[in-house]
């Protein structure tokens, strides 16, 4: 083995940038190892895309595949084929996939083929529902990988019950939490809060955007409604994603009381829910964020991957039912808001340390 480590590292949707942006900082601290980072050009947005790099100072990639749009399958193939000659090319030591989106599962399933070894940052995570794309996806990239990073308990316990050996599960800690404590002094400077017109502590977010939400007309309709209903108690500023932008449009669905806002970026974003009396959301992401920031989160799901944001965290599993989201809002801002300092264990912000740490390791 080589002095020089090489690594690939892949990004391609939002969530995909805020989980790379501290790997990719510690691997260009680090002089002995060599990265190279790809984007799949996934995300919706070239231009938020763009934002993210920016704002999460990660340096531009060495390759942009540029496959944007399609469906999950056709992404899927296209990544199949843009991907491997690049990384017969460079022949990394390692190749680095993020979370549980479709260019995680292509990017793995790339390098396997090729001979190469791959680590999966958030392995384990189940939420045990194989309806939900992400599911297969991290599934399918846990039993591809030789390198399964943990951000909690649960994923550990996930992996050894299907087989896994522990020598392969390493428990890491949560790089997102790495991200968003890098920069969560910085976007205290955000003026998102002015611009919308809503006070510190005096307003809810709302985000849809899981296809079990958004494309069952009847379900995105009641959660609509619902969220209408908690605008009442008090305003809700919903960044609204393009994919339920485009089905509220389809079936006519009035916004009522609701303050709808274009997608934020990362800063902005972050300012936005860490200044929230409450969120409401289907995403998995928002759910672990909500917990460092001690801010109450209903999850508007009938399950979670990521259960140590209720048994440690602020979130709150409440379903889809309208009624059951509505009386837990209620209870939520009746109530005091969470205070303290208990955070799951190694939500410190080290987790990227530690993932190259092992792999230098576990490569040498």
């Amino acid at each position: 083995m080589s002095d020089i480590l090489k690594v690939s590292c892949v990004v391609g949707a939002r969530p995909n940038f805020i989980k790379m942006a501290p790997l990719m900082a510690e691997l260009t601290r680090r002089p002995r190892w060599r990265p190279q980072l790809i984007h799949t050009g996934q995300h919706y947005s070239p231009e938020m895309s763009d934002q993210f790099f920016q704002e999460l100072q990660i340096p531009r990639p060495d390759v942009h595949l540029g496959l944007a749009g399609g469906s999950p399958t056709k992404q899927t193939a296209d990544i199949l084929v843009a991907l491997e000659p690049i990384l017969d090319t460079f022949r990394p030591d390692v190749l680095i996939v993020v979370g549980d989106v479709t260019s995680t599962i292509a990017s793995a399933l790339t390098a396997v083929r090729l001979g190469l070894k791959v680590a999966h940052v958030e392995a384990g995570l189940r939420s045990f529902d194989r309806t939900m794309p992400e599911e297969i996806n991290r599934i399918v990239t846990d039993s591809l990988s030789d390198y399964l990073f943990t951000s909690e308990p649960s994923g550990r316990e996930n992996l050894q019950r299907e087989g896994v050996a522990d020598s392969r599960i390493f428990f890491v800690g949560n790089v997102m939490i790495d991200t968003l404590l890098r920069f969560r002094e910085q976007a205290k400077q955000s003026n998102v809060l002015s611009d919308l017109g809503v006070k510190e502590k005096g307003y809810a977010v709302a985000t849809l955007h899981r296809p079990a939400n958004v494309d069952d007309p009847g379900r995105l309709a009641d959660l609509v409604g619902v969220l209408n209903r908690v605008a009442e108690k008090l305003p809700v500023v919903f960044p609204v994603h393009p994919r339920t932008k485009n089905r509220m449009e389809e079936l006519g669905l009035g916004t009522g009381r609701l303050q709808l806002c274009p997608p934020q970026g990362y800063l902005d974003f972050l300012r936005l829910t860490s200044s929230a009396r409450l969120v409401l959301t289907d995403s998995g992401g928002i759910q672990e964020e909500t917990t460092i920031l001690q801010v109450p989160c209903l999850t508007l799901r009938k399950n979670t991957e990521r259960p140590v944001t209720i048994t440690e965290g602020t979130n709150h599993l409440v379903g889809m039912d309208p009624e059951r989201i509505y009386s837990v809002a209620s209870e939520v801002l009746a109530s005091a808001r969470p205070t303290g300092d208990q955070v799951p264990q190694f939500w410190d912000g080290k987790a990227s340390v530690r993932i190259i740490d092992t792999l230098e390791q576990q490569l040498s």
